[in-house]
């Protein structure tokens, strides 16, 4: 019994104490300011979780360089307000909104067959949309839900669009995939017979597996895309801590003090956003440079475990398994 509780507790103890620590770097490091970035112009960007928070800040800067941004979201009322929102700021905007539930893979699959039936490009893919600490259930297809959202959910949306990013990056233009992460993949561990997680109760856990899966994932698809000879560049970003509604679901005493810490101390959105952009849009991403980690609006190193190519191969096998993909 004492075991077990403890096996719960600590993955929870291992991720507040992660968290006051990046905190605090931040607070150090200073706010982050987004540097003049390349104009979009008939670029075409998909950002997922683009209705509120991060993944909004990202869709209305990309708008603003003048990239045709499509926001997937499974709250259709939000979405619809960010486009209306974003389009009262700018008059020539081209955004969009579209039905995406990354809980449901049918409504995974259904919203890449409606983007690649309209025969457009895709030169950036921000897979931004995450759940944390969501009470403990599945997915619509039986998935742990932080796995089927954080993970799983993005590799099959990146998987059906693969041969668009690379057919998009075939004049000499990369495109790019950017998987929002969380410094939580530093504690994070892959369970490759437990993805699911189903021999673990901790939500803390399952959480930072998934981050550390993205992250996994990112660089996997980075080193097949070069190995391809393919223009397409992958990476993962730590946004830091941000005042957005993904602590929502945090135990309510802390869910209250986290609100006001946030307010005081947290980046904004905006801020948020930053480093997402830097990675999806810096002209130093060109060429073979692009891939790799990024966290506080520049590339970084991360831990040992996230480069390891056997782990990296062995969680993209059983991810295609899982979605019976070839």
């Amino acid at each position: 019994m004492l075991s077990a509780f403890w096996c719960h507790l600590l993955p929870a103890i291992k991720l507040y104490l992660l968290g006051l620590k990046v905190l605090l770097l931040q607070l150090l490091n200073g706010p982050l300011r987004l540097p003049v970035m390349p104009r979009q112009d008939g670029n075409v960007a998909i950002v997922t979780g683009g209705g509120r928070g991060i993944g909004y800040e990202v869709a209305r800067h990309l708008v603003r360089l003048g990239a045709h941004v499509i926001i997937g979201g499974r709250d259709e009322h939000e979405g619809l307000a960010a486009v209306r929102r974003i389009c009262e700021h700018y008059k020539e905007a081209k955004v969009e909104f579209k039905k995406l539930d990354l809980a449901s893979l049918q409504s995974v699959r259904q919203f890449a067959q409606s983007f690649r039936e309209r025969d457009l490009p895709l030169n950036i893919l921000v897979n931004n949309a995450g759940v944390m600490l969501v009470p403990e259930g599945r997915t619509e297809d039986g998935f742990e839900q932080h796995f089927g959202v954080n993970y799983l959910g993005h590799f099959l949306l990146t998987w059906l669009l693969l041969d668009t990013l690379k057919d998009s990056g075939k004049s000499g233009h990369v495109s790019h995939v950017v998987n929002v992460s969380s410094s939580a993949h530093r504690i994070g561990q892959i369970r490759l017979n437990d993805l699911n997680s189903c021999q673990s109760d901790s939500l803390h856990a399952a959480y930072c597996q998934s981050k550390l899966a993205q992250v996994l994932f990112s660089f996997h698809l980075h080193q097949e895309m070069q190995s391809g000879g393919f223009q397409v560049s992958s990476c993962a970003v730590d946004p830091g801590m941000v005042d957005t509604a993904l602590y929502c679901h945090l135990w309510t005493p802390l869910h209250l003090a986290q609100s006001v810490i946030a307010r005081l101390l947290f980046r904004t959105p905006e801020e948020g956003a930053t480093t997402v952009l830097s990675a999806a849009l810096s002209p130093a991403l060109e060429g073979d440079c692009g891939g790799g980690y990024w966290a506080n609006g520049c590339r970084e190193m991360t831990t040992p475990l996230t480069f390891d190519p056997q782990l990296q191969v062995s969680l993209w096998e059983i991810s295609l398994q899982l979605l019976n993909l070839h």
